[in-house]
C-alpha cells in the first residue's frame, strides 16, 4: 500500500495473484464504504480515469439530473484481498470522484480533505501525520447469521485468553492486513467486555483515512468467518466503556516535526501551543463530524474514559486533547473525543483546520488542567473556563452551524448535505418511541 505503483506493474501483480475481479471503492458522505466491481476486462478502461457511475444514488452526492460521475483510481491505494481466494482474488482501488468535465466533485470526501491539506501547504507544512486507535465491539452472530448482544468474551483490559475468546479473531485480523501492508503496533483486548483495538502505523493523512476504511473492511470481514460481527458503534451497550478512535496529529515542516522544540515549555513549539489552541475553541463546532451519530453521544459522558469536557493536558486522560510523553519526530496532540463512525476523511479535515486556525492567527490555549475533571463540580469547570461538549446530536449541529472555519473546511455542498441528513436523523429519533420510555411509562400511566 502506498507503494508508488505504475499500471504495468499493477498488471504484472494482477496476473501474478489471479486476479478475477477489480473493486473501484469510495466513500460517500456518511463514512460508508461504496464500490463499483468490474470484471478483468474493464481493467484499461479504469485505469484511464473513464469508468463512469450513477453519483445520484449516493448519499450526499448529486441529484438524479446530473447523475454522471467519474472514478479516478488512485495507483497507490492498489492492494488484493487476501482473503478472495478460492476463484480468483479479487483487487481494489481507492477512489476519488470527478464530475464528466475532468473537475474534482466537491462531494467527495476523499477530495475534500486534500483541499483543506493545500491551505496547510501555504502555511509552510509538509505533512499533516496521523495516528488513529480505533476500537469495536465482537458480538455473536445468532443462527440466522444477524448480529446478536452476546458478547463473544468477558475479558477486560489486556486480558489473554482463555478470558479473551476473541484473540483469535483478532490474530487473524491481524495477519490479513500486514499481508494487505499495514504495519501493525499493537492488538489487544480493551477495557469493555467483547471490546478490542488494533493499532496501525501513523501515516500522512489521506493515506491514514483510506487505512481507517480499510481497516473496518478487514475486521468486518474477518469477524464474520469466526461466525461474529464486529461493530464500531460507539455505545453498543450501557454501563460499559464505549469505542472511541483516538486520533494522535503532528505537523511537519521541511521533514521534521513542527510541534517538537527541544527547549519549549514541555518541549513544545509556539506552532504546538497555537495547534491546541485551535482544536479548543472549534472543539464544540467540529464535534458533529467527528461524533457523527446519535449514539455517539452515549459515549460522551463521564465516568467511562471518554471525554466530556473541552481542556487539555500532558499525562491526564480525562480532558479532551492530551499531549502524549514521546518527543522528537512523535510529538504530537491526541484528541480523545473523536469516535469510529466519523467519516474519517471529514474529521481530519476539520480537525486540521481547527487547529490551522490557531497557528495562523497565533493563539494562546487556556492553562493546561493537569487533574481529574470528572471530579471537579461544574462551579469549579466554570471557574477554570471548561466547557462542556455537546450533549446531543442537535446540539452538535447548532455548533456547528454557528462556526464559519468548520463549515469552510466542509465545503458548501458537503456542509449542507451532511447538515441536512444529521437533522432528519436526529428527527427521527425524537419521534421514535424507545423501549426504555415504555419500561418506565406504560404501566405507570
Amino acid at each position: 500500500m502506498g507503494s508508488n505503483f505504475t499500471k504495468e506493474q499493477i498488471k504484472e501483480k494482477i496476473k501474478e495473484e489471479n486476479v478475477r475481479f477489480i473493486r473501484l471503492q469510495f466513500t460517500d458522505m456518511l463514512g460508508t464504504i461504496k464500490n463499483v466491481e468490474i470484471p478483468l476486462s474493464q481493467l484499461d478502461k479504469a485505469l484511464d480515469n473513464k469508468m463512469m457511475f450513477d453519483g445520484s444514488s449516493i448519499e450526499g452526492f448529486v441529484r438524479i439530473e446530473e447523475s454522471d460521475m467519474y472514478l479516478y483510481p488512485d495507483l497507490d491505494t492498489f492492494v488484493v484481498f487476501p482473503w478472495t481466494s478460492e476463484k480468483g482474488k479479487v483487487a481494489r482501488f481507492i477512489c476519488d470522484i470527478y464530475n464528466p468535465d475532468g473537475t474534482p466533485f466537491e462531494g467527495c470526501p476523499r477530495y475534500n480533505l486534500k483541499r483543506n491539506l493545500k491551505k496547510m501547504e501555504e502555511l509552510g507544512f509538509d505533512a499533516f501525520n496521523i495516528g488513529t486507535e480505533p476500537e469495536f465491539f465482537l458480538f455473536k452472530l445468532d443462527e440466522k447469521g444477524d448480529p446478536s448482544l452476546e458478547l463473544n468474551d468477558h475479558g477486560g483490559y489486556f486480558d489473554l485468553a482463555p478470558t479473551d475468546l476473541g484473540e483469535n479473531c483478532r490474530r487473524d485480523i491481524v495477519l490479513e492486513l500486514e499481508e494487505m501492508g499495514f504495519e501493525i503496533e499493537a492488538s489487544h483486548h480493551e477495557v469493555a467486555p467483547g471490546q478490542h483495538e488494533i493499532d496501525f502505523k501513523y501515516s500522512d493523512a489521506v493515506k491514514h483515512a483510506d487505512d481507517i476504511q480499510t481497516f473496518k473492511l478487514v475486521v468486518k470481514t474477518i469477524a464474520r468467518k469466526h461466525n461474529l460481527h464486529a461493530t464500531f458503534m460507539p455505545k453498543p451497550l450501557f454501563g460499559v466503556n464505549g469505542s472511541g478512535m483516538h486520533t494522535n496529529m503532528s505537523l511537519f515542516k521541511k521533514g521534521e516535526n513542527a510541534f517538537f522544540k527541544e527547549d519549549g515549555d514541555r518541549q513544545l513549539s509556539d506552532t504546538a501551543y497555537q495547534f491546541i489552541a485551535g482544536i479548543i475553541k472549534h472543539a464544540t463546532n467540529f464535534t458533529a463530524v467527528t461524533n457523527p451519530t446519535v449514539n455517539s453521544y452515549k459515549r460522551l459522558v463521564p465516568g467511562y474514559e471518554a471525554p466530556s469536557y473541552v481542556a487539555w493536558s500532558g499525562a491526564n486522560r480525562s480532558p479532551l486533547l492530551r499531549i502524549p510523553n514521546s518527543r522528537g519526530v512523535s510529538t504530537r496532540v491526541e484528541v480523545r473525543s473523536v469516535d469510529p463512525t466519523a467519516n474519517p476523511y471529514l474529521a481530519l479535515a476539520t480537525l486540521l483546520a481547527a487547529g490551522l486556525d490557531g497557528v495562523e492567527n497565533k493563539l494562546t490555549p487556556p492553562a493546561a488542567v493537569d487533574r481529574n475533571i470528572y471530579v471537579m463540580d461544574r462551579e469549579e469547570r466554570e471557574k477554570q473556563g471548561i466547557k462542556d461538549l455537546p450533549a446531543t446530536l442537535i446540539e452538535a449541529l447548532n455548533e456547528l452551524k454557528s462556526d464559519p472555519v468548520i463549515v469552510e473546511a466542509l465545503g458548501d455542498h458537503l456542509y449542507e448535505h451532511f447538515l441536512e441528513a444529521k437533522e432528519i436523523e436526529w428527527d427521527m429519533f425524537r419521534t421514535t418511541v424507545h423501549p426504555w420510555e415504555r419500561e418506565q411509562y406504560l404501566n405507570s400511566y
